[in-house]
C-alpha cells in the first residue's frame, strides 16, 4: 500500500487513491511491522487512518505483539498518532500456538539454531 501511495504521488493519481483507501469498508494491513516504517511512510499511513477513523474498519494482522509496534516507526510522534487510531476502541485477538502453515505441512514448530 505504501508503495502504491508513493507511485500515486509521482503520477498524480494520489487524491483518487487516498479517497479509495479512506472509503473502503475494510482495510486490511497484513504482516504489520515486518519492516521499519520511515517517517514519510508513517505520515502517509496516519493520513489514511485519520480519514478512516470512526467511519470504516481497519484490520491489522501481525506476528509482533502490540507492545512492539511502536518500535517499528522512525518517528515516535507519528507512532503515537498512528497507534492511537489503530488501538483505540480496537478488538484485539491474541492468538497462541504454533504456525498453522507449519502444522499443515508437517514442518517443525520451533526452528533450532546451529552453532
Amino acid at each position: 500500500m505504501l508503495q502504491d501511495i508513493a507511485v500515486a504521488k509521482a503520477d498524480g493519481s494520489y487524491s483518487r487513491l487516498a479517497r479509495q483507501l479512506a472509503s473502503a469498508h475494510l482495510l486490511i494491513l497484513d504482516d504489520w511491522g515486518l519492516a521499519p516504517m520511515s517517517t514519510p511512510e508513517g505520515r502517509e499511513l496516519l493520513d489514511i487512518l485519520d480519514d478512516r477513523t470512526s467511519n470504516h474498519s481497519t484490520c491489522v494482522a501481525s506476528q509482533l505483539p502490540i507492545e512492539a509496534w511502536y518500535g517499528t516507526f522512525a518517528d515516535p510522534t507519528v507512532a503515537d498518532a498512528v497507534l492511537d487510531r489503530l488501538v483505540h476502541n480496537a478488538h484485539k485477538l491474541l492468538l497462541k500456538g504454533g504456525s498453522m502453515r507449519k502444522l499443515r505441512n508437517g514442518l517443525p514448530q520451533a526452528e533450532k539454531t546451529v552453532k
